[in-house]
């Protein structure tokens, strides 16, 4: 089930949605425009991190305004990006890991 956990953060545009829902809550459209990735793409990932427990969604007449369900999830994201800056040179070297395409979600 962990790895579970962890495989819907590996994704890099669900990582930025998720890093962009941390702090405030956004409709499907602002999401849209952060990513830059058409609208059924966004609410495909936006309901994967939804149907994980990551994200929640409130609506207000037709729309949908997306948040963090679960402080503890910033939390983590937030201890990743430092274990992460900590690690920065032995992860750039890693060769059986994936690089992300994506490199704004690295940033």
């Amino acid at each position: 089930m962990i790895a579970k956990f962890f495989r819907a953060l590996g994704d890099p545009t669900r990582l930025r949605l998720l890093e962009f829902v941390l702090h405030e809550e956004h409709t499907v459209r602002e999401c849209v425009e952060h990513v830059g990735l058409a609208q059924g793409r966004v609410s495909s990932h936006l309901a994967c991190l939804a149907d994980c427990g990551y994200v929640g969604a409130r609506r207000e007449g037709r729309y949908a305004y997306y948040r963090v369900a679960d402080p503890r999830v910033a939390e983590l994201v937030v201890l990743a990006r430092a274990l992460a800056a900590d690690n920065c040179a032995a992860l750039a070297a890693c060769e059986r890991i994936d690089t992300p395409t994506d490199e704004a979600a690295t940033d």
